[in-house]
């Protein structure tokens, strides 16, 4: 089609035309001078079509604007007659007719429905959308689509095509003699040392081969830019107590630092239905959503799941809460995409799905999620969290729910850091559990779930409670240790809905300051009693100590500090024995200067 040429209407019989194509089909010239870019989405384009590469990486945070990056690219080299296809690559189903939609948006044709057996592609279209697996499968045929015509290949979440998956080698081997290849990204690359097609990869100073972007747009950017929502993360713990197979009865806090396997069927247990602690966080979600629904009344929540059996317990639970029952999307069923689709263009509360959802979603109106899946991999959370920050105002925030769990709080503390994909890692490096987990979601990403995995299976959860712990903000924590529905949780919960960061910011901290003000005064009293009474009991000790070992571990967090440095630091400003053999009133002193640190008080 020639620049300014209008596209005729397709067949009326065509499926595309039928369920993708707007009344008003625009004319790609048009779109292409007349649609505001983002000045990174600009930025981004000049790079590109000052050299047109074969070969062009795009990392940029989810909710920035990856696809309305990616299509200008195609329009403009569609219009220019430099390729006559586009071909889109991406990880799910459901992202398919995503792409179609926004392409049909801007005058481009693509066949989301275009299946292996039909070999060809209509004449109607300019391109299809693909999936990664389907790719694979037939790489021989997806070859053929991409250089009968000069194309565009672009590689939606490229993360997904590490050489050791079957997904890798299928893109590898379709579309190495493509003319242009265009991949985007926009969250941490795979945990493994295998190389992704068509990325480079360049030596640091020390020796080690790491990914290089063409053009980098992290969150910290799109924050200030106000392109994504700022992110509030309001964290639980709580105790977990269960029974393992061999029948032996555990019992530990939430947010406790512990064996790796201690502190996963720890988790398992706060998310088990018929425990207390994810119906109380689930209540106090929905809470903050009526909440942000004063200013943002069509605000929407998606809780993540694990399995299927959880989803939809989670719904009931909900239902149970709201008196409605939720939108439930389950991977395996057939009408995933459209219930997705509905459930954006309604003005429901919630939404609850399985983990898989966390790419496959577009739902600018999500603005609370509770983060209820034992997947914990920096790829899966950052896509997850990323489901809740696309911007449509100024002054829109995001609030996650999520256990107190130390990985799960260390993710959230550093959303704005980025990550290369490093190559030649020491020997003792290249076993990475979390890439063993995320090969194995990956694989399953277009296979039907199993109802049977169901997380609950291998223990006997005995009992769970939740406490509000903690909110994480801007790299900065917040809050004591509450009971759920105290006060100090209603003052968080009952944020406003529109909000500045810097205005978060300032009243998180300003009642932080009367919390730490009421609680010291409590303290006060407290030993006063306990002095007039000559005692030092054990209980208020007790509970010292535990609170000690909680701020110790989340400063330790936040400036990587060891855990006895911390203690002796404080040991040395206030005096006394070490905390075993420390009186409540030295702890108690810790306790406070500890907590002054947190407000940047020396």
């Amino acid at each position: 089609m020639r620049r300014g040429e209008t596209r005729p209407d397709p067949h009326a019989a065509s499926l595309f035309a039928a369920e993708h194509l707007p009344p008003a089909y625009p004319t790609r010239a048009a779109w292409g001078t007349a649609a505001s870019l983002r000045a990174w989405q600009a930025a981004a384009v000049e790079k590109y079509l000052a050299s047109l590469p074969r070969d062009f990486l795009a990392v940029a945070t989810p909710g920035a604007g990856k696809t309305t990056f990616a299509l200008r690219i195609a329009t403009e080299l569609l219009t220019t007659g430099r390729v006559r296809r586009i071909i889109v690559v991406c990880p799910t189903e459901h992202l398919k007719s995503q792409w179609a939609d926004a392409a049909a948006r801007v005058g481009i044709g693509l066949d989301p429905a275009f299946a292996n057996a039909q070999g060809a592609l209509g004449s109607q279209f300019d391109g299809l959308a693909v999936t990664y697996a389907q790719v694979a499968s037939r790489p021989g045929l997806h070859r053929v689509l991409a250089t009968e015509r000069d194309t565009l290949v672009i590689l939606d979440e490229i993360h997904h095509g590490g050489d050791a998956l079957s997904w890798g080698d299928g893109i590898r081997e379709a579309y190495e003699r493509a003319k242009h290849r265009l991949a985007l990204t926009g969250t941490p690359f795979r945990s493994d040392t295998s190389p992704i097609p068509f990325v480079t990869y360049t030596r640091d100073a020390d020796g080690i081969r790491r990914s290089r972007a063409d053009y980098s747009y992290g969150y910290g950017d799109a924050l200030k830019d106000g392109v994504v929502r700022p992110v509030i993360f309001l964290s639980y713990r709580g105790t977990m107590r269960w029974r393992t197979r061999s029948g032996v009865d555990m019992e530990t806090d939430l947010a406790e630092e512990s064996a790796k396997s201690v502190t996963a069927q720890a988790l398992r247990t706060a998310l088990d239905p018929m425990g207390q602690w994810i119906p109380a966080v689930l209540q106090a979600a929905d809470q903050r959503l009526s909440e942000v629904r004063r200013t943002v009344p069509d605000a929407g929540g998606l809780v993540i799941a694990t399995d299927h059996t959880a989803a939809r317990a989670y719904a009931a639970t909900l239902h149970h809460i709201t008196g409605r029952y939720p939108t439930v999307v389950l991977s395996d069923d057939a009408g995933a995409s459209e219930k997705i689709d509905a459930f954006a263009a309604s003005e429901d509360r919630w939404m609850v799905a399985v983990r898989m959802v966390s790419e496959g979603v577009d739902v600018p109106r999500l603005a609370v999620g509770v983060y209820a899946t034992t997947t914990s991999t920096p790829l899966f959370f950052a896509q997850a969290v990323g489901r809740f920050v696309r911007a449509r105002r100024r002054g829109e925030t995001a609030s996650v729910f999520l256990p107190s769990v130390p990985h799960l709080l260390a993710l959230a503390g550093s959303l704005e850091a980025e990550r290369d994909h490093a190559l030649d890692r020491k020997p003792s490096e290249n076993v990475d559990v979390d890439f063993v987990e995320e090969q194995a979601f990956i694989n399953q990403a277009n296979a039907t779930e199993s109802a049977s995995d169901d997380l609950f299976s291998q223990f006997e959860t005995l009992g769970a409670d939740a406490t509000f712990d903690r909110v994480l903000f801007d790299g900065g924590e917040f809050g004591t240790n509450a009971a759920v529905g105290s006060i100090e949780e209603q003052e968080y919960l009952g944020l406003p809905g529109l909000l500045e960061p810097d205005q978060v910011r300032e009243l998180l901290r300003q009642r932080q300051s009367e919390q730490l003000k009421t609680q010291a005064a409590n303290r006060e009293a407290e030993s006063l009693r306990a002095q007039n009474a000559g005692i030092d009991d054990h209980r208020r000790r007790a509970a010292a100590r535990k609170e000690l070992s909680s701020l110790v571990s989340a400063w330790s967090r936040r400036t990587g500090t060891p855990h006895g440095v911390i203690h002796t630091e404080l040991r040395g400003l206030t005096g006394g024995p070490e905390v075993a053999r420390a009186t409540t009133a030295q702890i108690q002193a810790r306790i406070d200067r500890l907590r002054k640190w947190f407000v940047g008080k020396s």
